[in-house]
């Protein structure tokens, strides 16, 4: 069958809301895939570590080590917990606080499973590219002191001294702006503000988060021009779609949170040009917005039609887990079906996640698409704030690498998207808004609930690679193949991971 599409520089360009889309992809097949495990783009002048990892581990070291035995015990009695892990501030600092990788039923590791060793690698780097990386001496005068201050507050909140970490957050919110030079002084004014939100949380007992979903969506526009991390979602996921719907004359795709579709006409565009014809397409769209859900309906049935595509999108303005049954997603007979779900820390886009794992299984679908990032939600407090601070200071880096400090782009992404998501893990406690408690890893929970996984193929692995190559080599992209997983990472730090399941057969 047909491999992976050709990707161009330019061919997924931003897309203002309410504007013609205008996709103009050019299509071709590699005839063989790349079947090295480990592909990584050269990274000459780019550090494989940022300067501040060193400090850091030594700065958060004592800080931990500070703690009284029994504030360190408390706090999480219900994760397990082992002497070597990855990603955190550090390996074998916190025994007894950082969740182990667990791994899943089929022995796999969930995360990070080519990927080096990350317990010394904390990603806060300043590698903007108007600037020279900063001496350490440097960041002793500024961002080394914001960023002490910072694990300090983070201690206080997880042992409830509110008071002194309120007192600490002031200086903070004083101190670091995110507008700043350092991508070190931007990350720690944005868990500044996220922490605070958590301290007047905890005092006042509530959280009335507000989302604007043009903005959220536009942002997420900008976000998928000026970086491959959603591209590679994307495309990594259209492939393993593709090769599902090989020879299937009608197929239904169900996206579980498909803001402003820009993943589709990549794929109405091969589907099009199938040899054996296109097949008649009816896609499910959900969200939080019927408004914005019409319009992407709109634009899909528009770029469908210029194609010769027989179409048809139905949106459904809920959650997919708070559906009453998997009837109100009009389900046909005779129709292969995919779902799609591209996770983030933005908002909780599908409810309580026992109930859609049962509808998942109750659709009983071709294939599930899951792209997921490497960043665990549960824990105590402590634990997300390491693994969020490692998680997001990596793709601050990755930005500030070859954006300008003052570009307005970079900060749309880092005020509009990263900002949101560090407020909802830090201040809300993750995405389970609800208080529903949310699995910590996808696969392993697929894996357990009777679905098999459908190993990436090598042409999703030479897709993922003509991806990287619309970038600069010296941006320091890694992509690893393995465990039937594709994970893309920054300096050998992984931070998203696409698997494809499928429903066929039994346990």
């Amino acid at each position: 069958m047909k491999g992976a599409f050709e990707v161009a520089h330019g061919a997924l360009s931003v897309i203002q809301p309410h504007e013609q889309w205008d996709y103009t992809l050019s299509v071709g097949y590699p005839t063989s895939a790349n079947s090295n495990h480990y592909l990584k783009p050269k990274t000459t002048g780019v550090p494989e570590r940022n300067e501040l990892s060193d400090w850091v581990e030594n700065v958060t070291r004592q800080l931990i080590e500070d703690l009284p035995e029994s504030s360190l015990q408390t706090e999480s009695s219900t994760v397990v917990y082992e002497d070597n892990t990855v990603p955190a501030l550090t390996g074998e600092l916190r025994p007894r606080k950082i969740a182990k990788r667990s791994h899943d039923s089929s022995g796999h590791e969930n995360n990070n499973a080519h990927f080096p060793d990350q317990s010394n690698i904390i990603g806060i780097g300043c590698g903007d590219n108007n600037t020279k990386q900063i001496s350490l001496s440097k960041l002793d005068e500024s961002g080394l002191s914001l960023i002490t201050l910072l694990l300090e507050c983070a201690v206080a909140i997880s042992v409830d001294n509110l008071g002194e970490a309120h007192r600490m957050l002031l200086e903070l919110n004083q101190t670091a702006s995110p507008y700043g030079p350092s991508c070190a002084e931007r990350i720690v004014a944005y868990f500044a503000k996220a922490m605070s939100s958590r301290v007047m949380n905890s005092w006042l007992g509530i959280c009335s988060p507000l989302i604007n979903y043009k903005n959220v969506h536009s942002a997420f526009q900008v976000f998928n021009n000026v970086s491959p991390y959603i591209k590679f979602a994307h495309f990594t996921s259209n492939q393993a779609i593709l090769e599902a719907f090989h020879r299937r004359d009608r197929v239904h795709i169900i996206d579980l949170d498909i803001m402003q579709g820009l993943q589709w006409p990549a794929l109405f565009h091969i589907l099009a040009t199938r040899m054996e014809g296109p097949p008649h397409v009816r896609m499910t769209g959900m969200g939080s917005s019927m408004e914005l859900l019409v319009d992407t309906g709109k634009q899909l049935s528009n770029f469908a039609k210029r194609l010769g595509m027989s179409f048809e999108f139905h949106p459904v303005a809920k959650k997919f887990g708070d559906l009453s049954d998997v009837s109100m997603l009009q389900i046909r007979r005779g129709e292969t079906l995919a779902v799609h779900w591209l996770q983030h820390s933005l908002y909780d886009a599908t409810g309580p996640d026992w109930k859609t794992m049962r509808l998942l299984q109750d659709l009983n679908p071709r294939v599930i698409t899951l792209v997921e990032q490497d960043i665990s939600h549960g824990g105590s407090f402590l634990d997300r704030f390491v693994g969020s601070l490692h998680f997001y200071s990596t793709i601050f880096d990755s930005l500030g690498a070859f954006m300008p400090t003052d570009d307005s782009n970079r900060h749309r992404v880092e005020h509009e998207l990263l900002h949101r998501e560090i407020n909802n893990i830090m201040a809300i406690g993750g995405p389970a808004r609800s208080g529903e408690e949310k699995f910590k890893h996808w696969r392993s929970e697929l894996a357990r609930n009777c679905f098999f996984q459908v190993p990436m193929s090598g042409n999703s692995m030479a897709q993922a690679q003509l991806i990287l190559n619309m970038f600069p080599p010296t941006h320091g992209y890694s992509l690893v193949q393995g465990d039937g997983t594709l994970r893309l990472g920054w300096k050998d730090t992984s931070l998203f991971t696409a698997s494809a399941w499928t429903s066929h057969g039994s346990c």
